[in-house]
């Protein structure tokens, strides 16, 4: 019901485009984004937008009516939205329905410019040789964040930059201690998902969906009931984002989305530390956040399209987007000098979580189309279940596992990084 509630509603507003209600002038770069969707940071972006040479209408979205929306506007053969900004894993799907242009020309113009990032270049052709769906717009992560008294507690021989979930046991045990209080938070109703799919699973398993009812991830959960979570503030299974919580003092050690963490950085940069998610037995499994930009095919305005991809590439607004939205810059040349203290504390431990030697990058889940929530919510019950529920961690997996499969069954969503790349539908050991 719900989603045929999103496709009716999306069939709805193609029928305005095309009667006329929502046609734009062709001076107009009509901009549908899953990035930014936050009335706050909208507020920022359009701030950002402004300085493009034309007029641009910034349409904020969630996943799911987007692609509802741009495939009702592809059947149709008429579109109301030049450019399409989201996250890599969105991408294939659009691709499977033919619903962009190819953006090979406009990289060759942009690349003439500046350089842009080759690995996230790479990503953006999904696997083919010569069809470029999409450019890299802004990169980001999830990080560790500390308030500074926190670090008198550290383990003995721990240090911040390559620190074990053994160690933030310890820490989390020595702040309890020591304050009579739990001193981790975690953002369990927040972006809690991300961290189970890209940093618990993969650190023990070293992927994150072949392993998913391994023997490596029942000792992973096992770890997080039994020796982590203890030292937790039970609040958090009610805490969202987790800048707020560093700056009330809920939380003294945490992990979040960097953007979530800027605006602790921003407003006390001195009384903050930012540094990379811990290492597992498998290693340091974290998750690169690649957005891109892409160009439907419908696009009724397609110069300004470019015009406006154009600009987001430029050095300027990508310093403009990493200030202000704590996106990171996929070119180079970007004026990094006077960075505020608070963002270039972020941005440097960004910069060692992937340039760590054992570091586990992790994408998004690729290919869910609209059904990206069910893996979320699979993920989020094996540790709710484990966790909170005290349910025997093997018998949780493998009831979750087969759910699991038949999604990526049903979708056909083949394995993406870190897990090895699969002929079809991704397959759980």
């Amino acid at each position: 019901m719900k989603r045929f509630r999103l496709v009716l509603a999306a069939a709805l507003m193609t029928a305005l485009v095309l009667s006329g209600a929502g046609v734009t002038a062709q001076s107009e770069v009509t901009f549908l984004s899953t990035q930014f969707n936050i009335v706050e940071e909208a507020a920022k972006a359009r701030a950002i937008f402004e300085r493009f040479e034309g007029k641009v209408n910034f349409v904020p979205s969630e996943e799911g009516p987007m692609i509802d929306l741009l495939r009702a506007e592809g059947q149709a053969g008429r579109g109301a939205n030049d450019v399409v900004g989201a996250l890599h894993g969105t991408f294939p799907t659009l691709a499977a329905n033919d619903l962009l242009l190819d953006m090979t020309d406009l990289l060759e113009e942009i690349s003439g410019s500046v350089d842009v990032n080759e690995s996230l270049v790479a990503l953006g052709r999904l696997g083919t040789e010569d069809f470029q769906y999409y450019i890299p717009w802004m990169q980001a992560t999830y990080t560790m964040a500390a308030n500074v008294e926190a670090l008198q507690y550290l383990p003995e021989g721990a240090e911040l930059n390559s620190l074990t979930y053994e160690q933030l046991a310890a820490w989390g045990k020595n702040m309890q201690e020591a304050l009579g209080r739990p001193g981790l938070a975690f953002p369990v109703r927040g972006l809690w998902n991300r961290f189970m799919q890209g940093y618990a699973f993969p650190s023990w398993t070293g992927g994150m969906v072949t392993g998913f009812r391994t023997p490596e991830a029942v000792q992973m959960l096992t770890f997080f009931r039994d020796e982590l979570w203890q030292y937790v503030n039970p609040e958090s299974i009610n805490y969202d984002s987790m800048g707020a919580r560093l700056l009330s003092g809920e939380a003294m050690v945490t992990w979040d989305h960097v953007a979530r963490l800027k605006p602790a950085f921003d407003a006390e940069p001195e009384k903050f530390v930012a540094f990379p998610a811990p290492a597992g037995p498998a290693g340091r499994g974290y998750m690169p956040v690649v957005v891109g930009v892409g160009i439907p095919a419908t696009a009724p305005n397609p110069q300004g399209a470019e015009a406006f991809i154009k600009f987001l590439l430029t050095p300027a607004t990508q310093g403009a987007i990493m200030r202000e939205l704590g996106f990171y810059p996929v070119v180079s040349g970007v004026d990094t000098s006077d960075l505020p203290a608070g963002v270039a504390k972020q941005f440097e431990a960004v910069q060692a979580q992937g340039l760590a030697e054992d570091a586990i990058p992790s994408l998004l889940p690729v290919g869910l189309g609209g059904r990206g929530g069910e893996i979320n919510e699979i993920y989020r019950n094996a540790f709710s279940r484990v966790v909170f529920d005290g349910e025997d961690p093997q018998t949780v997996l493998n009831d979750l596992g087969k759910a699991l499969q038949a999604l990526l069954n049903e979708t056909g969503a083949a394995c993406w990084a870190p897990d090895p790349v699969s002929d079809g539908p991704c397959q759980l050991k």
